[in-house]
């Protein structure tokens, strides 16, 4: 502890009060309890170039990105000023509170996110075919909240360091956190799963707290055979490039283009471009225009993580709470100054193992997690982590003046006393009190009342004019953009994937891909 003292006391509150955080936030349109298949709403703008509002994977999962902020405060009033905007440009539909989609059609209905007729719209869309062709379309429209996080000062090993840090601990964020232990029925159908059925149209997990985050959520059996290490810059890089350029013989099979023209996906290696590759944490760097992420990072290294392992939380308005974030920059802070080991292919498996377990059976009374060569309960260790934390809430709240951070980590110990509390356990205690344990009258319930309130809030029209004029001039930076292309779409998307675009490489260190 006196080592982590020690690296608090070194920070100062000027640095402390330098942390920077921005949020996207995924949710997919609603009609009811059905997924809208309409298109993007043209009140929004552009999905290709608008700063705030765009879509993730599917034309009907809206996606809503807030700048760099100084406070928590800041971050979820803008938030919260995009949301309501949103909800004035679309209608009568719906944005669906939880993680877990709402009934949807048949896989190859889900509508793909479309974004022009420039090369760099046509990309984006044939990148989703490709997710599709490779993992099915369902799986996509999962949705989460990403927490952008920055500290000043902080180099390329000491992110990294934090980022073995935040693997390690990351099942007590999705305990703490975790809001999908159900999901429609719809979701798994023919698929192999371990849920149980709770109620006609919906499945469970009767102690689970994030099933985005389980085996049914973000997983491939292909990214699998690539055991990426978080040890620095370069080795990560070096594993990511491998992937990005070797092919991969099942999507060889697939190809980049079908006999009748259209584009399968934009490449045939294991991983078609840097997004692809899942991840509870991710390190970045703002790109410039054309830049490939992996060459921005290698030439200028890391600039911030991106947290993306939280769920929506369907009982708050804007899917998060300042609290919550608050938790989080502990959380962060605590990975970045403690001992950090390098991490090896053992403790990966064993991290992945963890994850699972925690997802599935988190609440589970005496789940054992493992920790080195040893095993322990989950709320024992966490117990220990947020008795490791009080300092760093402590160094926080006094550079800001304030009791804020150790009122969340307060509000963290009795969520971890007491698993009743928790969002995933008071998401099938509601489902069962209110719904007859349905998950779609749940959250069709949920996110209309949440679009009740959104409207209700006062809204000025200062901001909606600002927000309004943001949406033309995306439209006008879209054709701009389309007006300005020359090159052919095949010969762009040669150039794109081209090897030398991701910047230097270490070839001795690219591991070999496992067969699949």
């Amino acid at each position: 502890m006196s080592s982590l003292q020690d690296a608090l006391d070194s920070l100062g509150p000027q640095r402390l009060r330098g942390i920077r955080r921005g949020i996207e936030k995924e949710s997919l349109r609603a009609n009811g309890k059905q997924l809208a298949l309409t298109p993007h709403p043209a009140a929004l703008g552009s999905a290709l170039t608008h700063p705030n509002i765009t879509t993730d994977y599917s034309e009907s999962q809206l996606e809503l990105i807030t700048g760099v902020h100084a406070t928590p405060e800041t971050c979820l009033e803008e938030l919260l000023h995009i949301h309501q905007f949103t909800y004035r440009s679309i209608g009568t539909e719906a944005m669906w509170v939880s993680s877990m989609p709402c009934r949807l059609p048949a896989d190859e209905t889900i509508p793909i996110g479309r974004y022009g007729s420039s090369n760099v719209g046509r990309a984006k869309s044939v990148y989703r075919i490709g997710l599709a062709n490779r993992y099915g379309r369902r799986m996509q429209t999962i949705s989460g909240i990403h927490y952008n996080w920055s500290l000043p000062g902080v180099g390329n090993d000491e992110y990294f360091a934090l980022i073995r840090n935040f693997r390690r601990h990351a099942f007590l964020l999705l305990y703490l956190f975790g809001a999908s232990p159900a999901l429609c029925s719809s979701f798994v159908d023919g698929r192999n799963h371990e849920l149980e059925s709770l109620a006609s149209g919906t499945m469970y997990m009767p102690h689970g707290t994030s099933l985005r985050m389980g085996r049914l959520g973000y997983q491939s059996d292909a990214q699998a055979s690539l055991a990426v290490s978080y040890n620095g810059l370069d080795g990560y890089a070096a594993s990511l490039h491998g992937a990005l350029i070797q092919p991969y013989p099942p999507y060889e099979f697939l190809g980049v283009v079908n006999p009748g023209g259209e584009y399968n996906q934009l490449a045939t290696s294991l991983l078609q471009i840097e997004n692809e590759f899942y991840g509870t944490i991710r390190p970045k760097r703002v790109i410039r225009p054309g830049e490939r992420p992996l060459h921005a990072l290698r030439e200028r290294g890391v600039e911030y993580v991106e947290v993306r392992l939280l769920d929506l939380n369907p009982f708050v308005p804007v899917g998060i709470t300042a609290p919550t974030l608050r938790f989080i920059d502990v959380f962060l802070l605590h990975c970045l100054l403690s001992e950090s080991p390098p991490d090896s292919p053992a403790e990966i498996a064993a991290l992945g193992r963890n994850q699972n377990k925690t997802a599935a059976y988190g609440r589970q009374p005496g789940l054992m997690l493992e920790r080195g060569s040893s095993e322990i309960t989950l709320t024992g260790w966490g117990a220990q982590l947020l008795a490791e934390f009080a300092p760093i809430a402590a160094a926080l709240d006094g550079a800001h003046q304030t009791t804020d951070y150790s009122d969340a980590l307060r509000s963290a110990r009795a969520l971890l006393d007491d698993p009743a509390l928790l969002p995933s356990a008071r998401v099938l205690a509601v489902m069962e009190q209110d719904f007859d344990n349905s998950f779609l009258g749940f959250c069709r319930a949920q996110s209309e009342q949440t679009r009740s309130k959104l409207l209700a809030l006062p809204f000025s029209a200062t901001e909606q004019a600002r927000f309004a004029a943001l949406s033309a001039q995306s439209v006008r930076d879209q054709k701009a953009i389309e007006v300005s292309d020359s090159l052919p779409f095949e010969n762009y998307r040669q150039q794109y994937i081209a090897p030398e675009r991701l910047g230097v490489d270490r070839p001795a260190a690219v591991p070999a891909l496992a067969a699949a």
